[in-house]
């Protein structure tokens, strides 16, 4: 009997170890099976504060009318060819993206929002907390964006994000910039590959301040939010746009997420 018993006993033991560890590496799993991704600006950063600065500074090198803060904080998102497009009117209304002109003061606005690209720009207050929360808890979170990868590095190098940030991808990594799903699935694909991980878009969330930001993500079958305290105008039918979620503000949106995430705040 004696025999039996220790034979018995050490598979026993070896299953009983092997359920635990395995369910520790299960939880471990289900804790960085949810990955968080945000537009740069207007989403994840304010950095209307500087793009209001240089654009006042480049109308007044041109005499041009200065637009109100407003207005520029409204194309922020568009892009600097809209930035443009504001400080010069009637002049590049009607011109293509491709125009010469178009594309010479686009170049100066360019060198000089890189040249004092972080003066004014921060982290949307309430976001430095989410993203420790999120860290602590071993998810991922990356940026997806439509800024130039040397201004977007550069700004996060100033805003001691670099490290932190576990993807950044921009329009020099794609052959199609949002709305096309092409950098969201980079995305996770650069995630897995760094990290090792089977991350999936269905278990991803994607918040941005503009149209093409849901477009993206909901062609990647990921989860959407609007973040409607970024650069949106009143106007926008920001509830049209087909997200699974819109916040109006940051508190609103720490809330969602880690609801969504299934993240203890107590």
């Amino acid at each position: 009997m004696v025999f039996y018993l220790e034979y018995w006993f050490l598979p026993c033991a070896l299953l009983t170890f092997g359920l635990k560890f395995g369910f520790l590496i299960n939880n471990k799993a289900k804790m960085t099976k949810k990955t968080v991704l945000f537009d740069l600006d207007g989403t994840l950063i304010d950095t209307a504060p500087d793009f209001i600065r240089i654009i006042k500074a480049m109308c007044i090198q041109h005499n041009l009318p200065i637009p109100s803060d407003e207005a520029i904080r409204k194309q922020v998102s568009a892009g600097s060819k809209a930035m443009i497009r504001l400080m010069f009117g009637e002049e590049l209304a009607n011109i293509s993206d491709d125009n010469p002109k178009l594309l010479l003061y686009r170049q100066a606005f360019l060198d000089a929002y890189e040249a004092d690209i972080c003066v004014d720009s921060c982290l949307f207050d309430g976001l430095d907390a989410c993203l420790s929360k999120l860290e602590s808890h071993n998810i991922f979170w990356g940026i997806v964006t439509n800024k130039p990868r040397y201004l977007a590095e550069k700004l996060l190098e100033k805003l001691n994000l670099t490290k932190r940030c576990s993807v950044l991808v921009c329009p020099d990594d794609v052959t199609n910039t949002k709305p096309d799903p092409e950098p969201m699935f980079l995305a996770l694909k650069q995630l897995n590959d760094k990290f090792n991980t089977s991350l999936q878009t269905k278990n991803c969330v994607y918040i941005g301040d503009h149209i093409r930001d849901i477009k993206a993500g909901n062609h990647a079958n990921m989860h959407t939010i609007v973040a409607g305290y970024g650069y949106i105008s009143k106007d926008s039918e920001i509830y049209t746009w087909g997200a699974d979620m819109v916040v109006t503000s940051v508190d609103e949106l720490v809330r969602y997420l880690y609801d969504w995430i299934k993240i203890d705040t107590h």
